[in-house]
């Protein structure tokens, strides 16, 4: 009995932040403003206006809409207002821009609202490793966040964690 095994990670202080958890939940879906310009390059105001209105918007319903041109058509900033405002009464959210801008963009607000006095004097470790696509932006912002208040910084699993910060002794 003098062999026992000690699961001397679960027994430890040091606190795990998952940042997928911070993932958005809604489904995404692309508005493609080319489908709607002359020829995918030019945007005809009176054309551009009548097609949005007999666009059927209902399958954006709950969605985060990320709106884009993906060609290399010059679009006035006045017609991303205008379909902004069409996919308001559908969308849960609308971005202008790629999946991966909005995911920064996203982490950056979110990261900001965590309260982080439950970490103060802790160490920490940033889930690094996990299945989902959590950017590199989002550990530099909590890393940033936690350094005022954590004991330690670390990435990766309790297992095998890369150390990031460590608080001076003073």
């Amino acid at each position: 009995m003098a062999d026992l095994l000690v699961n001397r990670v679960a027994n430890s202080p040091i606190i795990t932040l998952d940042l997928a958890q911070y993932l958005p939940t809604h489904a995404f879906d692309t508005f493609d403003i080319k489908d709607y310009l002359y020829m995918e390059l030019i945007l005809k105001e009176k054309e551009f206006r009548t097609v949005l209105k007999q666009t059927d918007w209902s399958h954006f319903k709950g969605k985060i809409v990320l709106v884009l041109c993906s060609t290399d058509a010059i679009i006035p900033q006045w017609a991303y207002a205008l379909i902004a405002t069409t996919l308001s009464q559908y969308a849960h959210d609308i971005f202008v821009g790629t999946k991966a801008e909005y995911l920064k963009a996203h982490f950056k607000q979110a990261i900001a609202e965590v309260d982080v006095t439950p970490y103060q004097g802790k160490p920490m470790i940033l889930k690094g490793c996990g299945d989902t696509n959590v950017p590199a932006e989002a550990f530099s912002s909590m890393a940033i966040r936690l350094q005022d208040v954590a004991k330690s910084i670390m990435y990766g699993e309790a297992c095998s964690a890369v150390p990031i910060y460590k608080k001076p002794k003073v």
